[in-house]
């Protein structure tokens, strides 16, 4: 490893056979521009000088490291040795103001511009990290900042909501893009100085502006909005659910409630089961083949041939009495009477027929249509 002391060469910041962790002050954020920092090994690698030789018009030594290192101060130092990073196309104005058209070409012409990254060497290390870092040139920050706070801010707050502080934070976010395109440092691997040209201007090779790019655009914040308040959640009341139902908004409760039991209904008795009340002594006299008989021709006729009476009148029913009144009392079914025909005439003449006329009945009208032989 050979190291050189600053009086044999002209820039103090060039030292051979020092590992630097840090990058040096020229790489700082708002610092002038100075002579790179190399730091070579103690052994040059071929591909280095044939690199130094192409690029040289004028033939000069190179077989030690003094000589390199030497040239390649003089190269990377000098006012035009400004290496092209990439190319971003980004928009001429807010995206408000760009031009419609159907031809993507002409929307191009019109809505886009391209920035060129330019940026100069600050940085070689070919003994620990094998590496070498750019520095972004004054030009391309301000290119960089103009389009950040004249297009990017405005889509970015046009986007948003607003909010009582969204001006502050708008103005925080452009003042922490300045920053960060100050400090903006691109390390890659050091055979990127393969790329270099004459006067020690370059462009960087084997795909690696698209990293370049791709660290530019991270340095595009977007613009947030504040988180929401934390406040204390109050849990209303369960609200019912919506009813189809006509009758007001009480409808839903009364759907949730149990329908009321249906009312009971009387137990069904057969009709021959049905007696009528209890007969006179001279009906008792008669045999109970013939009182069987009787009565059970009396079910017969008095289902076929009697009249429905009148129906009395009731309540109508809705579904409110329904529930407001309990079901109604079993009632025994009234008997069916005897006509006067039906009754035998040996078993007794003590019903005379004064007692079936207070029922309008006449022995000329049903005794003869339904005399009951005996």
């Amino acid at each position: 490893m050979v190291s050189l002391s600053t009086a044999q060469h002209p820039h103090p910041h060039t030292v051979i056979g020092m590992p630097l962790q840090l990058l040096p002050a020229s790489a700082q954020a708002f610092a002038p521009r100075s002579a790179p920092t190399i730091v070579l090994n103690a052994k040059v690698e071929p591909w280095l000088t044939q690199t130094l030789k192409r690029i040289n018009k004028i033939k000069r030594p190179l077989n030690s490291v003094p000589q390199h290192f030497r040239c390649l101060t003089e190269t990377l130092g000098g006012p035009a040795a400004i290496w092209q990073l990439a190319s971003l196309m980004l928009p001429k104005a807010p995206d408000s103001e760009l031009r419609k058209d159907s031809n993507p070409l002409i929307e191009a012409l019109f809505n886009f511009q391209l920035i060129h990254v330019e940026a100069y060497v600050v940085h070689i290390d070919m003994v620990s990290q094998h590496e070498v870092a750019f520095k972004l040139t004054p030009e391309t920050i301000e290119s960089l900042v103009d389009y950040h706070k004249d297009i990017y801010s405005v889509d970015s707050s046009s986007s948003t909501w607003s909010w009582p502080e969204k001006e502050t934070q708008v103005k925080k976010m452009q003042d922490e893009f300045v920053q960060a395109a100050n400090r903006f440092v691109f390390r890659t691997g050091v055979r990127a100085l393969e790329g270099l040209e004459e006067e020690g201007a370059g462009e960087l090779l084997d795909g690696r502006s698209e990293d370049v790019k791709s660290s530019i655009l991270n340095l595009f914040q977007p613009l947030l909005p504040p988180p929401p308040r934390i406040v204390d959640v109050f849990h209303p009341a369960p609200i019912l659910p919506n009813s189809t139902i006509a009758g007001g908004w009480w409808a839903p409760a009364q759907q949730l409630a149990p329908p009321p039991p249906p009312p009971p209904q009387p137990v069904p008795m057969d009709s021959w089961k049905v007696l009528p009340s209890t007969p006179s002594p001279t009906a008792t006299s008669c045999s109970d083949s013939q009182s069987n008989a009787l009565w059970q021709d009396m079910n017969h006729m008095g289902a076929v041939q009697l009249p429905s009476p009148t129906p009395s009148y009731s309540q109508p029913f809705s579904s409110a009495s329904a529930q407001c009144y309990s079901s109604p009392e079993c009632f025994a079914p009234i008997p069916v009477m005897p006509f006067p025909s039906m009754l035998p005439t040996n078993c007794g003449t003590d019903m005379g027929m004064g007692g079936y006329s207070d029922f309008g009945w006449s022995q000329t009208n049903f005794a003869p249509q339904y005399a009951t032989t005996v």
